[in-house]
């Protein structure tokens, strides 16, 4: 685990306790048994003293729960101390597989649904806690981010809201626009991004990619995504390519402007294997717009890469476009809540961020600096040289 050397010389700010809000229970419990075993493996020198009391548990998840009454209304209940406790609440707002009972009809739990369990479960600690941390993965409201018109600023609301409610940081990956925590400039926000663990899941399943700028190369969907392109062509060495979307300004289609057409910067992709990196799939259009110009100027393979799958208009076009060759993997992480249908896809390739967020927890419990994990270059150019030598 990282900061290793960092750990030996920093006590823990508290004892570690972590709630868990029910749709992110399976990632938590990942999460849970890294930090056990670390802990219980590690060699601290101080670890039996009285300022490492609860360093060693066989859990660190905290006894919590939001029962619902028949109207839909609900409350958050802790049924042990927290008092004392660094607190770490885990919440996935995407996860809508989850329901409850409203007047006996049952209702899917939405992204609205979920951010008010956290409230609830944040004011059960009741100001108890030493310190109450956030981790969202994915930032609530986090695509409505700027105002452009006459209209509300929803994830800057809600951090402020989390802020006031006394949350000492909030822990995301991958925020839509990390600007946005300019909302809570004094207040901790860290935004993490998984390149290494996107880059180990695909070179784990594709072991004939040549990483050279004559076979390889990186494309940005969007100006929104360029950063994140620009980052993996430089750690690849290879060239990068961008989309821009012209769109119809005229109308509004679902909420949004529709994209007229994608226009191509960039040199030639013809023969060469193609990364698309973006922050998340909802519906998939841009990317099979883009996967379909790629082809169009004769490219080989083509990997989608994102942090998040939301796949909000199914998994039927995705089917298409792999039995059709348009595409050959689409990877993500399991920091939100995925089908069961789409873990059986055959093009389907998760990237594990559970150690990954385990190291943050254990880090940040510690009050150690969090540098190394934010910055994971030296990670993937280790990846990158057992790669090319076969050995990976």
């Amino acid at each position: 685990m990282p900061n290793l050397d960092l750990l030996k010389n920093k006590i823990p700010v508290a004892p570690l306790k972590i709630a868990v809000l029910e749709g992110s229970r399976d990632l938590a419990e990942k999460v849970d048994e890294y930090i056990v075993n670390f802990r219980k493996t590690s060699d601290l020198e101080h670890k039996s003293t009285l300022a490492f009391k609860g360093y060693s548990e066989d859990s660190y998840i905290a006894k919590s729960s939001c029962p619902r009454f028949g109207t839909g209304e609900a409350k958050g209940v802790f049924n042990e101390s927290v008092r004392g406790n660094d607190l770490f609440i885990m919440v996935d707002v995407c996860n809508y597989s989850l329901t409850y009972s409203i007047n006996g009809r049952q209702n899917h739990m939405s992204p609205d649904d979920h951010y008010q369990d956290l409230k609830r479960i944040i004011a059960a600690a009741t100001g108890k806690a030493h310190r109450i941390n956030v981790i969202m993965p994915f930032l609530y409201e986090s695509r409505q981010h700027k105002r452009t018109k006459r209209e509300s600023l929803d994830c800057a609301l809600a951090l402020q809201e989390l802020a006031d409610m006394g949350v000492s940081s909030i822990i995301t990956f991958d925020a839509h626009d990390p600007r946005v925590q300019n909302a809570i400039p004094l207040h901790g926000f860290d935004n993490f991004v998984p390149a290494y663990q996107l880059m180990k899941a695909l070179l784990g399943a594709e072991k004939d990619l040549k990483l050279d700028n004559d076979h390889l190369m990186v494309i940005s969907p969007d100006e929104g995504a360029m950063h994140r392109a620009v980052y993996f062509a430089n750690v690849l060495g290879v060239d990068m390519g961008m989309f821009y979307k012209r769109r119809d300004y005229s109308t509004i289609v679902n909420g949004k402007n529709p994209i007229v057409e994608h226009e191509f910067l960039g040199s030639s992709v013809e023969g060469k294997d193609v990364i698309i990196l973006d922050d998340m799939i909802s519906s998939g259009e841009s990317m099979f717009d883009v996967a379909r110009e790629l082809k169009s100027r004769k490219a080989n393979r083509v990997f989608i890469c994102t942090t998040f799958g939301l796949f909000t208009d199914g998994l039927e076009k995705f089917d298409e476009y792999y039995e059709s060759g348009l595409i050959s993997r689409v990877i993500t992480t399991n920091l939100i809540y995925r089908t069961p249908e789409l873990l059986s896809r055959p093009y389907y390739l998760e990237a594990d961020m559970s150690k990954f967020l385990a190291t943050i927890v254990n880090s940040l419990n510690h009050d150690t600096s969090i540098g190394a994990v934010l910055n994971p270059t030296d990670k993937i150019h280790t990846l990158l040289e057992k790669y090319k030598a076969g050995k990976y």
